[in-house]
């Protein structure tokens, strides 16, 4: 059998590529691609009285009534202290006796105005913590499937769900029984989904299977200090959990323009990105900054972050038959290269497509061999043999790594090649005989 070998010429990757890149909030104006958005609920707002959830309006109000959100995939948390804010807890759990501590953390105003006053739970009461393990059940049920979820945050423990609460740290203090429990919680409810710890200490530094966020990117995601993003992956052996569990987190709110637009911090966001081998920034983001509509400059920076954040796959080679007959299969192997950081953590099915002259589908056919999981960073090989059972004739095969979600090829190539307005991407003319 007479086989050709495809090369692809490389472009610059997409900028919204699905599960990477920029996770913004949207009350406000994003003014860069991006392919996520963020959402926090509090306990109080899903289950307002005990055993009702109120997922579907949450849902109505937050994912599909905002036009920002409209085909974005959901990175959420579920808090109960947010200081600032009107307290998460259920009143209905303060009826059944679970008692809260009010608090005043001026040092607090510094990050976020108005936000030193809150009340705190009490993380050792039986009667709470039993309770947060039906609400993570239901949050299971609920979303453990559901393909438009593209990563969970822990949440629920501490201020912001970011499981301490500095500087009143006696507030935290009698909560490890709550977060082994609750962690426990979690992985049981959540067998399919990517889960986010704030901090790989303590308890949640324990687990392999475990993703973490960094919610004061950059500044803090080194080693430097002992509180630090990396140093706490490092002294709890996590630091190489991000081959199979997501790394991202925030921006520190409102400071893009000290890292994206000066040179010094540009190169401390960059060198952050590929230490911890984040996939997404958020729900502050550059993206949120008028900056990099209106600098090139700053917005070709923006770029370069996306791109260097998550998986970016640069197809190199594809080996075909120059000609098969119906029925027969097709042995095709491709090559390629990870140029990100970070692998795809889903196990979204790659299929191939036959293309008739107008573009159009004749068939579609699984590469059950293929699985995106494994093309870490660095050089990657699939290998298949699909059938095909089309007529003869002259077809375009295409790549195609399908959504769950739409059910359509979502992952577009750092390649110069052509994308069809359905999400195919062309590799290669292909004869099917009789």
């Amino acid at each position: 059998m007479d086989t050709t070998v495809h090369r692809f010429e490389a472009a610059p990757g997409p900028l919204d590529n699905p599960l990477k890149g920029w996770c913004s909030y949207t009350n406000s104006e994003i003014f860069l691609p991006y392919s996520m958005v963020f959402r926090y609920a509090s306990w109080r707002e899903l289950e307002p009285t005990e055993g009702d959830y109120k997922f579907a309006d949450w849902e109505r109000k937050t994912w599909d009534d905002d036009p920002k959100t409209t085909g974005k995939h959901v990175v959420f948390r579920v808090y109960i202290d947010y200081p600032g804010l009107a307290p998460g807890l259920p009143e209905w759990l303060k009826a059944k006796g679970v008692k809260t501590t009010p608090y005043v953390a001026k040092e607090l105003e510094g990050y976020d105005p108005g936000a030193a006053k809150g009340e705190s739970p009490d993380y050792e009461s039986p009667v709470f913590i039993a309770a947060l393990e039906k609400l993570i059940a239901a949050l299971g049920a609920r979303y453990d499937k559901n393909p438009r979820v593209a990563f969970i945050e822990l949440g629920l423990l501490g201020f912001w769900g970011e499981w301490h609460t500095w500087p009143i740290e006696k507030l935290f203090a009698g909560s490890a029984p709550a977060q082994k429990r609750v962690i426990a919680a979690f992985k049981a409810a959540f067998p399919n989904k990517k889960l986010m710890a704030r901090y790989a200490k303590d308890e949640p530094g324990k687990h392999s299977w475990l993703g973490f966020h960094d919610d004061y990117f950059p500044e803090d995601t080194g080693e430097e200090q002992s509180w630090h993003f990396l140093r706490g992956m490092r002294e709890s052996g996590r630091l190489e959990n991000w081959r199979t569990a997501g790394i991202g987190g925030e921006m520190i709110p409102n400071a893009a323009e000290k890292w994206v637009g000066t040179e010094e911090g540009l190169a401390r966001t960059k060198a952050m990105i590929k230490a911890a081998h984040f996939s997404w920034v958020g729900p502050y983001s550059p993206a949120m900054e008028k900056r990099s509509k209106l600098d090139p400059v700053f917005r070709s920076r923006c770029e370069e972050l996306i791109r260097q954040m998550g998986y970016q796959f640069q197809l190199t080679e594809l080996t075909l038959p120059k000609a098969v007959r119906r029925g027969a299969t097709v042995p095709l192997t491709l090559r390629g290269t990870n140029t990100g950081v970070a692998p795809f953590y889903y196990p979204w099915q790659v299929q191939v497509a036959l293309l008739t002259a107008d573009g159009s589908v004749a068939e579609t056919v699984p590469l059950s061999r293929f699985d995106v999981r494994r093309w870490q960073p660095g050089a990657f090989v699939g290998a298949d043999a699909p059938r095909f059972s089309v007529p003869k004739g002259q077809y375009r095969l295409a790549l195609g790594i399908i959504d769950p979600w739409t059910k359509r090829p979502a992952i577009r190539f750092a390649n110069r090649i052509t994308t069809t307005k359905e999400g195919w991407n062309v590799l290669a003319p292909l004869t099917v005989s009789a």
